[in-house]
């Protein structure tokens, strides 16, 4: 990805909802699937760490981005943003 790809993705994420939410039981099975989901309707949602969870915003992000095959685009304080192209 480029950083004109990543900026343009940045700007579309601010005005999202953060629908994805990592609590203190980390990344589950069931957090996955609901990324995975929300990247097949989306292509690019907004997830937020909570204060309880043991990981920080770039951890979760890139073993999401990892688990859902998506492309990290940023991760600063406790949220982050995840894309992934639509395969149709």
């Amino acid at each position: 990805m480029t950083g004109k790809e990543r900026a343009r993705l940045k700007s579309l994420a601010s005005t999202e909802d953060t629908i994805i939410h990592v609590g203190k039981s980390g990344i589950t099975p069931a957090v996955v699937a609901s990324v995975d989901a929300a990247l097949a309707a989306r292509e690019l949602v907004k997830g937020r760490v909570l204060e309880s969870s043991m990981l920080t915003a770039r951890e979760a992000c890139e073993q999401l981005s990892e688990a859902c095959g998506a492309e990290p685009v940023q991760a600063i304080g406790t949220k982050f943003v995840l894309y992934r192209k639509k395969k149709d």
